[in-house]
């Protein structure tokens, strides 16, 4: 019996982990901060209107909305720190989501997108 209740607990625990999102949303602060890695890739899932419209410096554009975006993103390199971001934060958690169930380690979600952003941006 206790074995039974142990096995449901552990499944049940399990259950819960896999829920949560493997990557993690972080604010400005912290998403200028690992734009300063060396492996950093800044990821634009926005429309290429939106891109030219103005973009955070260096970064590589990769169209969430164009149906191709996970054909895309299997050919980026799973080692490197992708930070990824949108408009306001609504394309940018799904992109980053299949990254990581594509196998992507280090992938972070700026909160709220570009609309908040307090850096530079290029024009």
């Amino acid at each position: 019996m206790k074995a039974s209740l142990f096995f449901l607990f552990l499944l049940t625990s399990l259950g819960a982990c896999s829920q949560q999102p493997a990557y993690q949303n972080v604010d400005n602060k912290k998403f200028t901060e690992l734009m300063k890695q060396s492996d950093a890739v800044v990821l634009d899932v926005r429309t290429p209107q939106e891109f030219q419209g103005g973009h955070i410096p260096n970064a590589l554009l990769i169209d969430y909305n164009s149906g191709y975006f996970a054909e895309q993103v299997e050919k980026l390199d799973r080692d490197k720190t992708y930070l990824v971001y949108c408009a306001t934060g609504g394309r940018s958690p799904r992109a980053a989501q299949i990254m990581t169930d594509k196998g992507f380690k280090h992938v972070y979600n700026l909160e709220q997108g570009i609309s908040r952003w307090n850096g530079d941006v290029v024009k």
